[in-house]
């Protein structure tokens, strides 16, 4: 089997189930209103493409510009939570800024919840990618020390 697939029985298992649950989560999406999952969808592409990879990049350049910051190093320490909140974010949004009534009978949870979790996630992220990033300078580690390389002592 790994002469014709490439991978093991394990793997192909896996992608089939994979792909078994996604096909049965898209049936059950689109069981609802197929033209507002489809406005929806081409919205947040648009939104996405055009809006926000400008800010990220803008974001990250203004990031990279500052002081003392260089590639791979601490910046890594504020990108990695911002893009986790941000997805977070682009995800649940209907119920992050402002959950409908709809919204509200389907999770169980009352309104404005929404918004403290998010933000406590999002503090949550960034406290423990900060406390990742100052055990491994502590530590001495890969995380603590300049680049790597030839060239890097001198």
């Amino acid at each position: 089997m790994r002469r014709w697939y490439g991978a093991g029985p394990l793997h192909c298992g896996v992608l089939l189930a994979s792909f078994a649950a996604a096909g049965f989560a898209g049936v059950r999406l689109l069981d609802g209103d197929r033209f507002l999952i489809a406005v929806w969808f081409v919205g947040a592409a648009v939104l996405h493409d055009l809006l926000l990879v400008p800010l990220y990049a803008l974001a990250d350049r203004a990031l990279r510009a500052m002081p003392g910051v260089r590639a791979g190093g601490w910046i890594n320490t504020f990108r990695v939570p911002a893009a986790l909140s941000g997805l977070l974010l682009l995800v649940w949004f209907p119920l992050i800024l402002g959950p409908a009534p709809r919204y509200e009978r389907s999770t169980g949870l009352p309104a404005g919840v929404f918004l403290s979790h998010w933000l406590l996630i999002t503090a949550a992220l960034f406290a423990v990618s900060l406390l990742w990033r100052l055990a491994g300078a502590l530590r001495g580690g890969a995380a603590g020390r300049g680049p790597r390389g030839p060239r890097a002592g001198q």
